[in-house]
């Protein structure tokens, strides 16, 4: 063989024997690595301090606004229509007295003249009667010198009592003409929004027929379905007492706005169906006709689905916790000085939509774990995160 074919072969085996003699050499003078031992440092969580404070009770609920005040305009007289306020329109406003409609009353003035005539006829007849009888009884007493009783009809008793009856009837009828005329002119019972109408200019209006629907702008009226164990937080108004303050929440898409409101009564009965007891919520000029014109809410609408918060009874010294920090139904979990995890019962007064008020079971100070662990253990060590979430 030549020394090339013999350097091809005996070449790759030095290689790789030096290799070898490499790694033997790492691999016995390398040293074992120190082994370490950590410490657990406990489930990272995140707590509430507590603290005791004085706090008022809130109820959220919902319900729809409706008129406290809704009345149908009738006409009491007949007659055609000769004048019609131009806000006499769906959604036309009128102020307490404000005429809107009248109608034709030349009717009405002629019976009125014609109720004066016959007072007039009615009180001559009485004045004659009256003449009669007292001329009947100065004859009989001329002629009878006094002894006994006459008999009525001698001394015109009847008669003198028909005349005065006829004279009454003829007072009553001039008063109720006068009162048919004052009725052709409609004004408004209170102030109110005009919900419907059904009259034009020159329709002749039949008596007793419905002519529109009112609906009272002063105040507003919200029927507010309650679950009967939230009546007892609230200051329902009994014996003249004022009931507490609500907030009403019109929303509309992404933008709420929010009337003052409050508690006015009970409707004092249970829905038999949903077991829920009503109470009625009132906020003033939900129009806001006595508001600045700068004021950008818009009207809280007839009709409106709101919500509201009722303000209820104050409590002297509670613990607020966020809602997720209840365990079960009436535990909480508790970071002792050891950033040990301590299992506590607690007394729970209310749950409401996001927080829980807690009476018994805590001190200020400690800390309250609102973190959701997975088979917690009382002991378990934890890891408090340096910022608190706040109740």
């Amino acid at each position: 063989m030549s020394r090339t074919t013999v350097l091809k072969i005996v070449l790759p085996f030095l290689v790789l024997l030096v290799g070898g003699a490499i790694l033997a050499v790492l691999i016995v003078s390398r040293q074992a690595p120190v082994k370490e031992v950590q410490e657990f440092a406990g489930v990272l969580v995140e707590t509430v301090t507590v603290q005791h404070r004085e706090h008022t009770v809130t109820v959220a609920a919902t319900g729809t606004v409706q008129a406290r005040q809704q009345s149908e305009i009738v006409a009491q007289v007949s007659g055609r229509v000769i004048l019609l306020a131009d806000e006499f329109i769906a959604g036309g406003m009128f102020k307490k007295g404000d005429t809107l409609f009248q109608l034709e009353d030349i009717d009405y003035q002629l019976a009125i003249q014609r109720a004066g005539a016959d007072l007039a006829a009615a009180e001559l007849e009485l004045a004659r009667v009256k003449g009669q009888a007292r001329v009947a009884r100065d004859e009989w007493q001329r002629l009878q010198m006094g002894a006994g009783d006459p008999n009525p009809l001698v001394l015109y008793a009847p008669q003198l009592k028909n005349a005065e009856g006829r004279v009454n009837a003829a007072r009553a009828a001039l008063r109720q003409a006068g009162i048919d005329l004052q009725r052709t002119e409609v004004r408004a019972p209170f102030n109110c929004l005009v919900l419907s109408e059904g009259i034009d200019l020159g329709q002749y209006v039949r008596g007793g027929a419905t002519v529109g629907t009112l609906l009272g702008t002063d105040t507003a009226e919200i029927v507010v379905p309650l679950p009967l164990d939230a009546l007892p937080w609230l200051n329902i108004p009994r014996g003249g007492s004022q009931g507490g303050a609500a907030t009403v929440r019109f929303s509309a898409g992404t933008i709420h706005y929010d009337w003052p409101g409050r508690l006015v009564r009970t409707l004092g009965e249970v829905d038999p169906l949903g077991r829920m007891a009503r109470v009625v919520v009132a906020v003033d000029d939900p129009y806001l006709l006595q508001q600045p014109a700068t004021d950008e809410r818009p009207p809280l609408a007839m009709g409106s689905f709101v919500d509201l918060e009722l303000q209820g009874k104050r409590l002297p010294a509670v613990t607020v916790l966020p809602r997720r920090a209840l365990r079960d139904t009436d535990t909480v979990w508790v970071v002792d000085a050891d950033s040990l995890l301590r299992i506590r019962p607690v007394q729970v007064l209310r749950r409401q939509r996001e927080s829980v008020l807690i009476g018994d079971g805590l001190l200020d100070g400690e800390r309250v774990v609102v973190t959701a662990l997975a088979g917690a253990a009382d002991g378990l060590k934890v890891r408090v995160r340096e910022e608190e979430v706040r109740p």
